[in-house]
């Protein structure tokens, strides 16, 4: 029975990978409704204790931490160096949210009820899975930040040398820098010509700091503020789940 329940497991794994989704395709909301916060896909970071919720340090001291989560796979670049062995290999619970003309209205419907529940803004996690999947929604997060001065944005990407990344670099890294901090994947130092911020993984030897909350140096996101900190440089380095 044992042998035959990994067969089946690795299967599912394995077509995830060639199909370009993720193995837990039940996991996936193709129409978002409201849930008990009111809310419809944003959900409050004390849902996942290494997000945490209040933050406690930095510029972005006193906002409220939300996240996002897309479907593995569906949204990201093949590129990845995580396609394989991505964490949402075991994250069986999660909900996904698929990526179709109806996602950024329900993102903007929660902006606006949070806009009036934490006046004092609020910092978005993009994304616990998944990634920016079009330039269109990138774009769509540029006319968020413009629409709302408190809303802060941070995250990493896959994406890498295309137009996607081009977007996220020019309609929201440099245009909302000191809101706005998504990091590359890519084992490189930071750039100084162009300001460009990195996560690495841990093979990675160059100037970087580990993950404070791996490290069991913070409690959580919302506790450590180092990755979109205003004097964090450094690319961060993350170690292997």
């Amino acid at each position: 029975m044992c042998l035959c329940y990994n067969t089946l497991m690795t299967t599912a794994t394995e077509m995830a990978r060639i199909e370009g989704t993720t193995k837990y395709r039940k996991s996936v909301v193709q129409t978002a409704s409201k849930t008990k916060t009111g809310l419809e896909v944003l959900k409050p970071g004390n849902n996942n204790k290494k997000l945490g919720y209040k933050i406690t340090k930095g510029r972005w001291k006193g906002k409220y931490l939300y996240s996002i989560t897309l479907e593995e796979r569906a949204t990201c670049p093949r590129s990845c160096h995580h396609w394989d062995d991505c964490y949402g290999n075991n994250m069986p619970f999660a909900k996904r949210y698929s990526a179709n003309s109806s996602l950024c209205a329900s993102i903007h419907s929660d902006i606006m009820r949070l806009r009036t529940k934490h006046p004092q803004g609020i910092v978005i996690r993009l994304h616990v899975l998944g990634d920016f999947y079009s330039t269109e929604y990138v774009n769509f997060w540029g006319t968020m930040l413009k629409a709302w001065p408190e809303l802060c944005l941070f995250g990493y990407t896959a994406r890498w040398d295309d137009n996607i990344q081009s977007a996220i670099h020019t309609q929201l890294n440099v245009r909302y820098p000191t809101r706005c901090v998504i990091r590359y994947s890519q084992n490189q130092p930071f750039n100084e010509t162009s300001s460009v911020r990195f996560a690495t993984d841990e093979s990675f030897s160059g100037d970087s700091f580990i993950c404070p909350e791996q490290t069991g140096k913070a409690a959580s996101c919302a506790d450590c503020g180092a990755c979109w900190g205003e004097h964090s440089t450094k690319s961060v380095r993350f170690l292997s789940h």
